[in-house]
């Protein structure tokens, strides 16, 4: 019997995954989450053998969750309406075995997990066109600068906040804007955001 721990914060998406899954002869699904934090707690207190995970969600994304719970013998599938190469690139990184869109087919959800369990990865055809193509071009401190910004710091704050020249900051903030290919620091963060690159 395959256990499945559910993480989605709609409701009622959750209560039709878990009647979908409890309708196969071989899945159980022994716990249901709906943010990030609980989800983990689920998988260390069950050790199911899948986890189910929505990216978005309150308190702690389904990224960050499939981060903490990578060391775990538990597989994790992102189950998502984005299609963001940028989540698709963290999800990798996070050791997900699975990453599926959630208007693929239902039947798709149940053959690709007895596939995850098997040990195969299964990842949705249109993200793997462009998962080369989309790679994050900023450094670490670009980033850490613009997430700052999004976080609507000024100029002055951000330098004070990673200890570094107010000049400093905005070399930085047309480094970013070059690289990107984007006009002002909105056209930036919007850009990030929509491609997932932001944590």
């Amino acid at each position: 019997m395959i256990r499945i721990v559910i993480a989605e914060d709609q409701q009622m998406l959750l209560g039709a995954f878990g009647s979908l899954l409890n309708l196969e002869e071989d899945m159980e699904v022994v716990g249901k989450a709906t943010n990030g934090e609980d989800a983990v707690t689920l998988v260390k207190n069950l050790s199911p053998d899948v986890c189910i995970m929505d990216i978005e969600m309150p308190g702690k994304s389904g990224l960050e969750a499939a981060e903490e719970i990578k060391g775990l013998s538990c597989k994790v599938i992102i189950l998502t309406t984005f299609a963001r190469s940028g989540y698709f690139q963290r999800a990798l990184k996070a050791g997900v075995s699975g990453y599926l869109l959630k208007d693929s087919p239902s039947e798709e959800l149940a053959s690709s997990i007895r596939s995850v369990v098997a040990g195969r990865r299964i990842y949705a055809p249109e993200l793997m066109d462009d998962v080369y193509a989309e790679e994050n071009p900023l450094t670490d401190r670009e980033r850490e600068v613009l997430e700052l910004v999004a976080d609507g710091k000024n100029t002055k704050e951000i330098a004070e906040e990673l200890s570094i020249k107010t000049g400093t900051v905005r070399n930085y903030i047309s480094i970013i804007l070059d690289k990107l290919e984007v006009k002002n620091r909105i056209e930036a963060i919007t850009q990030s955001k929509e491609k997932g690159w932001f944590k």
